[in-house]
């Protein structure tokens, strides 16, 4: 009888146990996120100009709802004026071939409420030779890849750096504080690769600010066991004002790049 006894009560508290708890989030009213890029191929002068804009997501949502009727155009220093057209899914498109030396300033009119920021075009410098290293990683037998580039002396520069696979994305920022004038190594690395996988590096020139908000991003996404895209415990803000309500910030950054871009095949 005290066998079935305790068999009775342990069935009780794992019962009492299934009880539904409904947990209440605070929310908030969503905001704009910007993903504006102007990237010019260091290789044959060819541009990309693609602006994504969307909203922010409930906590718990399961889709990123895209902002389809935002009226967005660029103005340069010297008065020439680019309208980008929505194409699908938040994506705004335009012809735009950015100037050295040119301010240029982006202005998003979406409910009723301006959105600006101004850049200028960061120059870059070429990505070099790619070696293969296949003692690599902590444990001393992974793939890893090396990859340079040669920063120019007495000259304030700041990189943004992608090696990007199907195995998996690395990203990282470098300022020249400590390299000026010397040859970089940026490294590649990720679990599983093998001969035949394919691997895109892309070398951005950006500008201080962008630096400090890719490094906040990329170091709370590390704390955190995340990427620097994914849903981030603390806001981190870009480049971009709202001018007609401060409060209601958007979220995101407007840059203006040189692109330096290698892809390599493991051996």
């Amino acid at each position: 009888m005290k066998n079935i006894f305790i068999l009775f009560l342990i069935a009780t508290v794992f019962w009492s146990c299934e009880e539904v708890i409904d947990v209440e989030l605070d929310t908030s009213s969503p905001r704009l996120v910007v993903d504006a890029s102007i990237n010019v191929l260091l290789d044959d002068g060819s541009v990309s100009s693609t602006f994504i804009l969307s909203e922010t997501a409930p906590f718990f949502g399961n889709e990123v709802p895209p902002v389809t009727d935002a009226i967005v155009t660029l103005t340069s220093e010297n008065g020439e004026v680019f309208s980008f057209e929505h194409q699908q899914n938040g994506k705004y498109t335009a012809t735009v071939i950015p100037e050295a030396n040119l301010d240029y300033s982006l202005e998003i009119i979406y409910n009723n409420e301006t959105y600006t920021a101004t850049t200028s075009l960061q120059k870059v410098v070429p990505l070099e030779e790619v070696r293969q290293n296949n003692e690599g990683g902590f444990t001393g037998d992974m793939i890893e890849l090396e990859i340079d580039f040669t920063d120019p002396a007495n000259v304030n520069n700041f990189y943004f750096f992608e090696g990007l696979s199907s195995r998996g994305d690395l990203r990282d920022s470098f300022s020249d504080e400590f390299f000026d004038g010397n040859t970089v190594q940026a490294f590649y690395f990720a679990e599983d690769i093998e001969a035949g996988d394919v691997i895109s590096f892309n070398l951005y020139g950006v500008d201080e600010q962008f630096y400090n908000f890719m490094f906040a991003l990329l170091q709370q996404g590390s704390d955190e066991g995340g990427g620097p895209f994914e849903t981030q415990p603390a806001t981190i803000r870009g480049n971009i004002i709202n001018e007609t309500n401060p409060d209601n910030y958007p979220l995101g950054y407007f840059r203006i790049s040189e692109l330096s871009r290698t892809v390599y095949t493991v051996e």
